[in-house]
């Protein structure tokens, strides 16, 4: 009777922490489910930009557009792994028809002196989206240095819609490297979690095997 309790908590501990780990799995599974789906939709063959397009149902929308870029824009601060500190340039595209649009064109490094936005005629592809990088934490932008990409408050600065192309590809290119959106940045730790979950369940076994053997040598 003396190993009854902590064999129940030995077994109801790690049952639980197993059943967490397994959980992780199957977030697991279904999160690299949605990552497919997204990479697929990123690449499908570009179609014209919607004429109200919306901001969950077009999200990550390949498209094409053409027409003059604004010449006048904003830079946000951003960084890239193995690149460093970046500005990333947003501006307009204006159409044959008359629309108004944001363009992200991509970035240069912050050590470069261009500062210039490209203008004139223009042909691009790349993918809508409405970036979700506010947070109460971000600063309020420094004239045309913007520390997050706002694709409402943007626009209104600029005199668009909020609508925001990310460019995949220029005609005519420029000095400004494209930065096209992928799924790299959408987070997907529940592998992590699982192991975290299956090893606190090894170390809650070896906690009640430690508790079971101090037990009885306290009897012996």
């Amino acid at each position: 009777m003396r190993y009854l309790f902590p064999a129940i908590l030995g077994i109801c501990g790690i049952a639980i922490l197993v059943s967490l780990g397994t959980w992780q799995l199957r977030r697991l599974a279904w999160k690299e489910a949605i990552l497919a789906e997204i990479d697929a939709r990123i690449t499908a063959a570009p179609v014209a930009v919607p004429s109200a397009p919306d901001p969950e149902a077009d999200r990550y929308l390949p498209v094409e557009a053409e027409g003059d870029l604004g010449g006048e824009g904003l830079m946000v601060l951003a960084s890239i792994k193995q690149v460093g500190a970046i500005h990333r340039f947003i501006t307009t595209l204006t159409t044959p028809e008359g629309r108004v649009l944001l363009v992200d064109l991509g970035y240069r490094r912050i050590v470069s002196a261009d500062a210039s936005v490209p203008e004139g005629a223009v042909r691009l592809t790349g993918n809508l989206h409405w970036p979700e990088e506010i947070d109460s934490y971000t600063p309020a932008p420094d004239g045309s240095l913007w520390f997050a990409r706002d694709v409402p408050a943007m626009a209104e600065a600029l005199g668009a819609e909020p609508v925001l192309i990310v460019a995949r590809e220029v005609t005519p290119g420029s000095s400004i490297t494209p930065l096209p959106v992928s799924s790299a940045g959408i987070p997907n730790d529940h592998l992590e979690y699982a192991l975290t979950w299956f090893g606190l369940a090894l170390v809650w076994l070896g906690m009640t095997l430690f508790l079971m053997w101090r037990i009885k040598r306290r009897t012996v």
